[in-house]
């Protein structure tokens, strides 16, 4: 249901004018960044997209976005999108997955970050399943690859975990067939808009995951793939799992991303050994070498995984800190700032090697959050606030 200016959507309780701003940036602003994610996560988004349209250069140094954004009415996105019959959420809202918390505070090779929104095509209520299992793999895969991603994906769903993976060809379009053989729902995560289905050959396959189970994208409706959105794709499906089933994967596999990323938020991650001889069970046997994943052998195997990692807790209240809930930027800038006296924006760049751009968004973060102030080239901690009597 769209809203007015400033009305909620009474389904969730989300600003319609907040969930549009969103909307618009997934349209402009590659997935990933950990920048924009730490300014969202104190500053409405729709400030922040009126800050990018007029043009401010801490957000935006070389325009690139306010020109992109000048052609994009996010009303007008989730309008054409809910016409096609598909869903935008956000964080903060009921639907949003609770895996993906971990995100926020989760970075490889200085991209990660929790999504702006996502998108989603099919049954939302499949964005938070109680088993859920991510399988991934080579797309150039072995017939021995094939059958037993195809086999334990039936099996596991028919056991009555939510299969997941990446809808690519190989191993990923295996494991969804094998989830719909038995007539269980499937989660395909893509890497582009949910209208441009990729890998084009497998557009039916996609077509029947959105009818029987769900498609997610955290870009917008006409989006294309890039090799980072691919890469960055993976943290999604390992964040979403609770354990990560590597089935048959290279030396080289974007599956050992995923695989990475799994580690990196602390999810089981299981490989299944193949023949010596194989260049495809190269990765498999590496990560099970390194200790950095459980072999299994039989489907009932991962089943004892997903036990062991049991649903997810009961957030723990925990004592509010300065930094709590910052982002690793925004607590770096701050932790590189004196006690005591002003810094300069160059002595913060030197000191927290980070590039311009961050640390200009980290600072909007700090400031918003009433922990820094200052303009220009001068910056200083903000005194804390005295009790009143």
């Amino acid at each position: 249901m769209t809203g007015v200016c400033g009305d909620r959507d009474p389904s969730t309780g989300v600003d319609e004018q907040e969930r549009a701003a969103r909307a618009a940036l997934t349209a402009v602003v590659e997935p990933g960044r950990p920048a924009l994610a730490a300014v969202l996560a104190a500053v409405p988004a729709v400030d922040v997209v009126a800050r990018l349209r007029a043009g401010e250069p801490r957000l935006d140094p070389d325009g690139r976005l306010a020109r992109l954004l000048a052609d994009v009415d996010g009303a007008a996105v989730l309008a054409a999108a809910r016409a096609r019959g598909m869903e935008f959420v956000v964080p903060g809202e009921p639907s949003w997955p609770l895996g993906l918390a971990c995100l926020a505070r989760t970075l490889r090779d200085g991209r990660g970050g929790l999504p702006v929104g996502l998108w989603l095509r099919g049954e939302p209520s499949l964005l938070d399943p109680a088993r859920p299992v991510g399988v991934v793999g080579s797309r150039a895969a072995t017939a021995y690859g094939l059958g037993v991603a195809t086999d334990w994906a039936a099996e596991l769903a028919g056991a009555g975990a939510v299969v997941l993976s990446g809808a690519a060809y190989g191993i990923d379009a295996a494991a969804h067939r094998g989830a719909l053989a038995v007539g269980r729902p499937t989660v395909a995560v893509l890497a582009g808009g949910l209208d441009l289905p990729y890998p084009r050959g497998n557009a039916g396959l996609i077509d029947r995951i959105a009818e029987h189970g769900l498609l997610v994208s955290e870009c917008a409706p006409g989006s294309g793939v890039n090799r980072s959105r691919f890469l960055l794709r993976n943290r999604l499906i390992a964040a979403l799992s609770h354990v990560v089933l590597v089935v048959e994967a290279g030396r080289r596999s974007g599956a050992l991303s995923t695989a990475a990323w799994a580690e990196a938020l602390l999810r089981p991650v299981a490989a299944v050994p193949g023949p010596v001889t194989s260049s495809l069970s190269l990765g498999t046997h590496h990560l099970i070498r390194e200790q950095r994943a459980v072999l299994v052998s039989r489907p009932d195997e991962v089943s004892e995984l997903l036990a062991d990692y049991g649903d997810l807790p009961e957030p723990v209240p925990a004592p509010v800190g300065v930094l709590d809930g910052l982002g690793e930027v925004p607590a770096t800038v701050r932790e590189a700032m004196p006690a005591r006296g002003p810094i300069s924006l160059a002595e913060l760049l030197a000191a927290t090697g980070l590039a311009l751009p961050e640390v200009l968004a980290a600072l909007d973060v700090l400031v918003a959050r009433g922990l820094v102030e200052g303009a220009g080239e001068s910056w200083r901690l903000r005194p804390p606030r005295r009790a009143g009597p």
